[in-house]
């Protein structure tokens, strides 16, 4: 049982994109509807995140609360900067920004209702996080969420601003 549950884990991480790629290039839109290109995503030469998240997934809100928690902290501390991309679909697409009002989370939000920038980044399972080295290629990626394993995405921004 326990090989199965590890080639499963294995196989979910292998298809996510690769690190040292480029960010593919998706239209999407902000919870103000302005477009954006995700091959632009950037935070002006320093590291950044993107979390894939949706409003039914528990751990996906839990992550994302927990890091608002120390947001403010961290971009003092980095500059780092949270994209996080909801991946709902029709109407529930429609609560986001409530959602993301209602929490005061200061993250830059995207939407991808039809699932095309989860595609073409290999996200198959929620929460899906990857940390954007300052060329805007992806350094790192998991999928899954325990509590207090956040703290893991600031030790690798820092690591990249050593560089």
């Amino acid at each position: 049982m326990k090989k199965i549950i590890l080639i499963t884990a294995m196989s979910v991480l292998a298809s996510i994109i690769p690190a040292s790629a480029q960010l593919p290039s998706v239209t999407l839109k902000n919870t103000d509807g302005k477009t954006v290109d995700t091959a632009k995503l950037n935070n002006d030469g320093k590291p950044f995140i993107i979390s894939f998240f949706a409003l039914w997934c528990k751990p996906c809100l839990r992550e994302l609360t927990a890091i608002h928690d120390v947001y403010a902290d961290w971009q003092d501390e980095t500059g780092v900067k949270l994209i996080a991309i909801s991946i709902d679909e029709g109407q529930n697409s429609l609560k986001v920004a409530p959602y993301v009002n209602g929490n005061g989370w200061e993250y830059d939000v995207l939407l991808d209702p039809n699932g095309d920038f989860k595609r073409a980044m290999g996200v198959n399972m929620v929460p899906a996080i990857f940390v954007i080295d300052e060329n805007g290629k992806v350094a790192s990626s998991r999928t899954g969420y325990t509590d207090g394993s956040e703290g893991h995405l600031l030790e690798e921004v820092k690591k990249l601003l050593e560089k």
